[in-house]
């Protein structure tokens, strides 16, 4: 059976996870997770319901995930990065019947409508009571989790139901177990927040398969390397502005660390400029897994090392969904030209109490889209272009800002960037860039700009450069562009 009680029962000595010097065995891992779903029956909570959580990484998150998922629970993990106003707009909306914060998090004061409210600091007290045995109606969960929202407000995603019997996994969930060698062997470095889907997905798969986790509290480049070394990864999930930074650490940093372990790095949440995934294959080597999907779960891509070896830039072929590149009109449009992503025959998916922003996603022939702009070669390969939303037209013609940025990461004095469009009188729009400058390095704007018109169009570059001790970028990658604009755009 996937699930982590069965290597309980036959493996209760074995590590689940590492969190700093924490060490959740799958037996303490089990009896955290019966206490927790006695707790919560106790609550008035049965299948369907909804829990709502606060927190940033902690030593017990996952033991919380799985007490809601023998439940039969939503569970909707909220950023941390979020502010008092998106919170209290979460919680209202996802019908959550408890809310658990961390002790961390209480600061935001944030109001709740929950009836139940707990800190997560304190979990293992409150349900301290209760019996280590399984519930009588015990069941799967399913995730509730929001989008990052780097347009408009947050969208509740529903892609499967609670209430399938224990054990249960979607055809997705299986595919990706073969396509990255999952199993109980598998020790999986997880660097990001447990609140965005990747990390908490990957993590479920790997305490489904009886391997281990080493959960960082948060992402530090040369604590990743060390614990590599230390823990003998095998496994490892990233996004590229990680990439970015663990390239500009220090050489000794860099090569000071035993690696050999490390046999599957994926990564996904953001398309990965082809110089930095080219400097990450020449260090570590082909082990390179990369994916093209949404917290949606409306289908995949994927690229193994070898394939992006012969080419570069694209996320792979689907492994999940049949791929779509359609024009403004729905038509369908040939290899070679760009247009809107959808994928056919994936898994249904809705935002919650949102039919407008859900049939938006969905053309008449029942075909889904991220909100992506990509083409795809004779080969049937994808290669992402941009978000829709980012474009900038400047008298009259299309530019994709991550072109842009992949241009500006390129200089050896920049390690974040971010490209956007700003009002111009005679062209409409006019191409801005924000950078975030590597530590203890110096460029100018008048630089970076002649940087940028030595490999692209002039009328793709920057007009001016501004500087940002750090971009409003999300700990999953995701930038809030939003940010940037709203200054700019009055009204």
């Amino acid at each position: 059976m996937l699930h982590p009680l069965d290597h309980a029962e036959h493996t209760p000595g074995k590590a689940a996870w590492y969190f700093r010097d924490a060490v959740i065995s799958y037996g303490e891992l089990a009896v955290l997770a019966l206490k927790g779903a006695k707790f919560l029956r106790k609550l008035g909570l049965q299948t369907g319901d909804g829990i709502a959580v606060l927190a940033e990484n902690q030593a017990d998150s996952l033991a919380l995930f799985w007490a809601a998922q023998l439940s039969g629970l939503y569970y909707t993990a909220i950023s941390v990065q979020f502010q008092q106003r998106e919170i209290e707009w979460i919680l209202a909306d996802c019908d959550a019947s408890v809310f658990v914060t961390s002790r961390a998090q209480l600061e935001k004061d944030v109001t709740a409508p929950q009836q139940h409210r707990f800190v997560l600091d304190e979990w293992r007290d409150v349900i301290a009571g209760e019996t280590e045995s399984l519930i009588a109606d015990a069941a799967e969960g399913a995730e509730m989790l929001y989008s990052s929202g780097t347009t408009g407000k947050p969208k509740g995603v529903r892609a499967s139901t609670p209430g399938a019997p224990l054990g249960t996994v979607s055809e997705l969930f299986r595919r990706r177990l073969d396509l990255h060698r999952i199993d109980d062997r598998t020790i999986y470095l997880s660097t990001a927040p447990l609140y965005h889907s990747a990390p908490l997905r990957y993590n479920n798969m790997v305490h489904r398969s009886g391997g281990s986790s080493v959960i960082m509290p948060r992402f530090d480049g040369a604590a990743s390397l060390s614990l590599i070394e230390r823990y003998r990864v095998t496994h490892s999930q990233w996004v590229p502005t990680m990439f970015v930074r663990l390239l500009k650490l220090p050489e000794d940093v860099r090569t000071g660390h035993d690696l050999s372990s490390h046999r599957v790095a994926i990564h996904a949440a953001a398309p990965c400029p082809v110089t930095v995934k080219q400097a990450m294959l020449d260090w570590w080597g082909p082990i390179l897994y990369e994916y093209y999907s949404g917290t949606e779960g409306n289908g995949q891509t994927a690229i193994s090392p070898e394939e992006w070896i012969r080419y570069p830039g694209s996320v792979g072929r689907p492994i999940l969904g049949r791929l779509h590149i359609t024009d403004t009109q729905g038509r369908e449009l040939p290899p070679g030209e760009s247009g809107h992503v959808y994928f056919e025959g994936g898994p249904r998916f809705e935002y919650y109490k949102d039919p407008v922003k859900t049939a938006a996603a969905y053309d008449a022939r029942g075909w889904s889209t991220l909100g992506d702009i990509g083409h795809v070669n004779e080969a049937g390969y994808l290669y992402l272009t941009d978000r829709a939303s980012h474009m900038i037209i400047t008298g009259g013609v299309n530019v994709y800002p991550r072109e842009v940025e992949d241009v500006l990461l390129e200089h050896p004095a920049v390690q974040d960037a971010a490209v956007f469009g700003v009002p111009d009188e005679e062209f409409g729009e006019s191409v801005r860039a924000a950078v975030e400058v590597v530590p203890g390095a110096s460029v100018s704007a008048a630089t970076l700009i002649e940087f940028c018109r030595a490999r692209l169009a002039h009328l793709k570059c920057p007009k001016d450069v501004e500087f940002h001790t750090a971009l409003p970028r999300h700990q999953t990658g995701k930038l809030y562009k939003e940010l940037l604009k709203k200054p700019r755009w009055p009204g």
